[in-house]
């Protein structure tokens, strides 16, 4: 790995802290706005969130949790009904607000979104069906996206958050686009992590979880230098302080998923992007192309 590949892409397990398989927060060098943990919970057993100047959004990966939360106004108690896996269809997600006492009971594999914040923000549940699947794309460029996370859906400070669903052999995150500098009405900056997985698509004659993986590339801007062309695998994490990211490609056999978390250090919480020049003409061919016809994916007839 190159020495810009290494500081912004990292293995699973290679960021592990204490409980937690993945911790990036602002010990994370060169690392400031956004944070994420990845952790897996045996029957019966807790985990304990951070409790200070950050808001947090739980949201679960694979399996059903409790969180036990306080936030000023006495102990309460959330029942998340998760899912079975990230490609069997949406989940519900809790919003929790800077300074909140929160602990995770139950069974599976959950990711709580951060970023700094010190805004008197209500505890949010949003239910699966409150963020329907977005069909964004066309052609071997389309894909499904839920925006529980989004300004649209969850009131939030600075965070945003969003997944992504690849089915087998087509690309997303594409075209490559940035946002790293403030161009009012066009683009906001925002740090971005993503967190993937990859399992054999529904119906494949073969393939085992540990063999599911994608590609995923991110190249240089004006505001900085970066360099990844990475084969990703099931907690793998990729961090874009700034430059162009994209694509995010399935390999044939196998879908794709990513858990975005996006914040920045201007006012304007928004999504605004600039596409990479060389390739903003490809999305002209989305419409006559329609939507792959395989999405959006849900448990019915998976094969995970």
């Amino acid at each position: 790995m190159s020495d810009t590949t290494s500081q912004w892409f990292h293995r699973r397990g290679t960021l592990a802290a204490a409980e937690w398989e993945s911790v990036v927060d602002e010990r994370t060098p060169g690392w400031q706005h956004t944070g994420i943990r990845i952790a897996t919970l045996a029957e019966g057993a807790e985990l304990a969130l951070p409790q200070g100047g950050i808001e947090q959004l739980i949201v679960p990966l694979a399996g059903s949790f409790a969180v036990s939360y306080d936030a000023g106004d006495g102990e309460r108690r959330t029942q998340l009904a998760g899912r079975r896996s990230v490609f069997s269809g949406a989940t519900d997600v809790l919003y929790l607000p800077p300074r909140t006492r929160a602990t995770i009971t139950g069974t599976g594999r959950f990711a709580v979104a951060s970023s700094p914040s010190n805004a008197a923000k209500p505890v949010q549940h949003i239910a699966a069906d409150a963020a329907p699947a977005e069909l964004r794309g066309g052609g071997a460029s389309s894909r499904e996206v839920h925006n529980f996370g989004t300004p649209a859906v969850l009131d939030a400070d600075r965070l945003i958050v969003c997944e992504v669903i690849t089915p087998s052999s087509n690309w997303s995150s594409y075209p490559p686009h940035k946002h790293d500098e403030h161009v009012p009405g066009q683009e906001t900056q925002l740090e971005e992590i993503y967190y993937f997985e990859a399992a054999p698509a529904r119906g494949a004659a073969g393939g085992t979880a540990a063999s599911a993986f994608g590609l995923f590339s991110a190249y240089s801007s004006p505001a900085g230098e970066i360099e990844i062309d990475a084969m990703v695998r099931t907690g793998d994490i990729a961090l874009i302080p700034y430059g162009y990211h994209g694509p995010a490609v399935a390999a044939p056999g196998y879908d794709l998923y990513y858990l975005n978390v996006m914040a920045g250090p201007g006012s304007e919480r928004a999504w605004l992007i600039s596409d990479d020049p060389a390739h903003a003409w490809t999305r002209a061919s989305w419409p006559a192309e329609g939507i792959d016809p395989r999405l959006p994916l849900t448990d019915e007839g998976a094969n995970r």
